[in-house]
């Protein structure tokens, strides 16, 4: 079945309203959006995330930490009589394999517990949150499970592989989803129809760069420069490779020593007909993992990089005219949910309303059926 099939004749039609914590820069939000979810409010700590979640989307930005967003602010962005979804995607930074510091002692461990207690506090009918996959270890989120268990929320969660889904990009993702209404589950690739996208299928058309070269029409197409030295090792690459292809004089000291050796994934080139490497926030650094262009001598560009994370190409993110700081852009870039993800996670939750038509339609019944009742014996029509 086609993703616009399933659109047309699998979807309810109730109006779904959501909050977004830890909105960023609106990748989740967007993809809820395309998948006909109304989100009212994204919260963020990061002042930088302000303008590009609130130009490129529909919903009010909050510039908050969530440890001091209130109950009633949230309530605020729902609608009483809606079905409600709180959403998010808590800093995941210490939790991920890259993180070899991480520890209980970083503040941003705790911060799925405020996700939970603002679930406790607000009582969605619905709840999804995207995060690493070694999260799913640490007792932080079994205690978010269980909380939302306990809660009377059905719960189901596991890691995919966003490539699976269309993503022009490998990157494996913890996906939880919680409903009040009964069992839901994440829609398979199968079940939408998605044909997985290679780098050159996303970006292949777009102008070639020199390295620390900014495209005119668009300057978030602009690449980093690169050091004499680095613009050797990249000429030696070839897509898909590795620093070992290289001779000698050109491999760094560090990875001549024997702990170094193992780390073959940095310095190197994309490969045209595959995914790319997951997007971290240093993407836009030739040494900082395979994200030399396939083919141009030059790192991926930042345009090229939200492209992968599948931001439309026309997505803003710098207003007209200023700066851009590339170190931030590539920050919110590689930290944002996939677009297509949070897409395929709104598709879901359509999908999961409409097998429990039956099930709203007499909550529906009752709640309106009760205050008709009660108005008719104080003699209101």
């Amino acid at each position: 079945m086609s993703a616009a099939s399933l659109k047309q004749n699998n979807l309810t039609k109730r109006k779904v309203y959501a909050v977004d914590l830890f909105c960023g820069a609106g990748g989740l939000t967007h993809g809820l959006e395309r998948a006909g979810i109304d989100v009212r409010l994204g919260v963020d700590i990061d002042p930088a995330c302000s303008y590009p979640y609130s130009s490129n989307n529909n919903a009010k930005f909050e510039l908050k930490s969530v440890e001091d967003l209130r109950a009633d602010e949230v309530r605020k962005a729902f609608r009483k009589h809606g079905i409600n979804l709180l959403a998010g995607c808590a800093p995941c930074q210490t939790f991920s394999t890259y993180n070899r510091k991480a520890s209980q002692d970083d503040e941003r461990w705790w911060l799925l517990l405020q996700f939970s207690r603002l679930v406790r506090e607000t009582a969605p009918e619905l709840v999804t949150m995207e995060n690493v996959p070694s999260l799913i270890n640490q007792n932080v989120f079994k205690s978010f499970v269980e909380e939302l268990e306990q809660a009377n929320y059905h719960v189901t969660y596991q890691i995919v592989n966003c490539a699976d889904y269309g993503l022009p990009q490998h990157r494996k993702r913890l996906v939880l989803l919680a409903s009040k209404l009964g069992s839901i589950n994440l829609l398979q690739p199968h079940e939408i129809g998605v044909n997985s996208q290679t780098v050159r299928e996303a970006i292949a058309d777009l102008p070639p760069l020199q390295a620390g070269e900014a495209n005119e029409a668009d300057p978030l197409h602009q690449s980093s420069s690169l050091s004499p030295t680095n613009m050797d090792r990249i000429k030696a690459s070839r897509p898909g490779g590795t620093w070992r292809d290289w001779e000698e004089q050109l491999v760094a000291e560090c990875h001549k020593k024997g702990s170094g050796k193992t780390y073959q994934s940095v310095y190197g080139r994309m490969s045209w007909d595959e995914p790319a490497p997951t997007m971290t926030t240093q993407f836009f650094g030739f040494g900082n993992g395979r994200f030399g262009h396939p083919e141009q001598d030059r790192a991926i560009s930042l345009r090229e990089g939200a492209i992968l994370q599948s931001f439309p190409r026309e997505y803003k993110f710098v207003p007209p005219g200023e700066p851009i700081a590339i170190k931030t852009i590539g920050r919110l870039i590689g930290n944002a949910v996939p677009v297509k993800l949070g897409e395929v996670i709104g598709l879901s939750i359509r999908v999961h309303l409409a097998q429990h038509e039956n099930y709203l339609k007499e909550q529906r019944r009752r709640k309106f059926g009760s205050s008709h009742r009660n108005l008719s014996r104080r003699g209101e029509p």
